[in-house]
């Protein structure tokens, strides 16, 4: 049972979750490849014009996708704290209708979005030069929410159990399949950017499938008797109303991003293309901090079930100092080599300039940056989800009152769009650290001491 499954309650607390979450920054380094790789290929076999009807169409994308994302996040708390506690039997129920939860509404969402894409990308004012590379490339990312919805379904439920190796092995085989598919999609095949979202749904796909037959076949919380298949309404309730408020705070930090987005259209092609070169980057660096903000929720959730908050606690702060000196090392990188990290996507002078001095201007704000993610972290293991939404609203608040400020400041510019990002990077880290000192997720500690469940 020790091989796939790793109880994180006893121990140096920074040297484990720094362990643990080595594998989660390799995978998600490697899934953001796909992005990456997305951008790159198309920005330099298809044009400015082309990475920029894929840049348009991030945000809502991502829209669709968080609500499946925070449903699997939802139930990896779950599953962390019954399993710190040892109640195996609540473990693998929680697998299982965790599962039928996550699979009906992937399936949902992916018929749901695949028919929106055009309306919604209108809504956005999507230039009508970019919209039809926009809608198809949309349309197609979207039809593959259900891998999406499993992916990351999977990957909540091992790493709460203590497995971070098992997804990055996936990731690897899937990123390799990624990128090889987009040469042959895009440059042999001339797909156009539809072949560079097919590459991606098919990448996921596998990872996703591949990772639940393993774990199938060799995780022993995975081996389920038939009493353990049944639907249990109690246990997918409960997964849901904890997985639900990260969800929401996920979809307005979409929607945020969407209103940031919209306000980067308004400047043109060049902007918009300078934003999404940015924007990928940004997600790269951001990497760190959300491997930080995974181990530590598991941590967290682990030694809270274990009935271990103190030791919770002081993990959180020692990671705390590590995502401080992460943010001042990509500060220096991106002050000296900002304008050749551009260039990997696009050519063109003009964005080049824009993109060097937008990433220059946000990595002086990556230490608020890395507080919002690992105090997210520690207060998502703790079971304070509820505080995951006013988050989310935060967040909402800030990108469209400070995009309102700034675009109404004459000499900022196209710099609002940039701007606003960082004014709202230290406004919800401000939020964060005042909910974590003043002490209201400690209420959340108090959690039944054992998931009830009908037999």
């Amino acid at each position: 049972m020790a091989v796939y499954v790793k109880s994180m309650t006893e121990g140096n607390e920074l040297s484990q979750i720094l362990k643990f979450s080595v594998p989660l920054l390799v995978g998600n380094l490697f899934q953001q490849l796909y992005n990456i790789v997305d951008s790159a290929i198309v920005g330099k076999y298809l044009g400015s014009d082309k990475l920029a009807a894929v840049g348009a169409t991030g945000s809502i994308t991502y829209l669709f996708f968080t609500l499946c994302i925070g449903l699997a996040t939802g139930a990896g708390i779950l599953i962390a704290q019954r399993f710190g506690a040892q109640d195996i039997s609540s473990v693998k129920k929680l697998i299982t209708n965790s599962a039928y939860l996550l699979a009906a509404l992937g399936i949902f969402i992916s018929v749901v979005s695949t028919f929106l894409a055009e309306p919604l990308l209108r809504f956005l004012d999507t230039p009508e030069s970019l919209l039809p590379d926009a809608v198809a490339y949309m349309q197609i990312s979207c039809s593959g929410t259900i891998a999406v919805a499993l992916y990351n379904w999977i990957n909540s439920v091992l790493r709460s159990l203590g497995d971070s190796r098992t997804p990055l092995y996936f990731l690897i085989v899937a990123s390799v399949l990624n990128v090889g598919l987009d040469l042959l999609f895009v440059v042999v095949f001339s797909m156009d950017v539809q072949g560079a979202a097919l590459a991606t749904v098919i990448a996921q796909g596998a990872s996703a499938v591949g990772s639940i037959i393993f774990a199938l076949k060799k995780n022993p919380c995975f081996k389920l008797q038939r009493s353990e298949l049944k639907t249990d309404m109690k246990i997918i309730g409960k997964t849901f109303a904890t997985g639900i408020p990260i969800a929401l705070q996920n979809a307005l930090v979409s929607i945020s991003m969407i209103s940031l987005q919209t306000t980067a259209n308004g400047f043109g092609e060049d902007i918009m293309a300078a934003y999404t070169a940015s924007m990928r980057v940004e997600q790269l660096v951001q990497q760190p901090f959300v491997s930080l903000n995974v181990a530590v929720s598991t941590f967290a959730g682990q030694n809270i079930g274990a009935g271990k908050a103190e030791r919770a606690m002081k993990g959180y702060h020692k990671t705390r100092l590590t995502g401080f000196a992460f943010a001042l090392f990509m500060l220096v990188i991106f002050m000296l080599f900002g304008y050749n990290i551009v260039g990997i996507f696009v050519d063109k002078p003009e964005v080049l300039v824009i993109g060097d001095k937008a990433l220059k201007l946000t990595a002086l704000f990556y230490v608020p940056l890395s507080l919002i993610h690992i105090t997210r972290g520690m207060l998502n293991g703790a079971g304070d989800v509820g505080f995951a939404l006013l988050n989310g609203i935060v967040e909402v608040i800030g990108r469209i009152g400070f995009a309102f400020i700034l675009m109404n400041i004459p000499s900022v510019g196209y710099w609002a769009v940039w701007g606003t990002t960082c004014l709202t990077w230290l406004f919800t880290a401000v939020m964060c650290i005042l909910r974590y000192k003043f002490g209201g997720w400690r209420k959340k500690l108090s959690f039944e001491a054992k998931l009830k469940t009908e037999q």
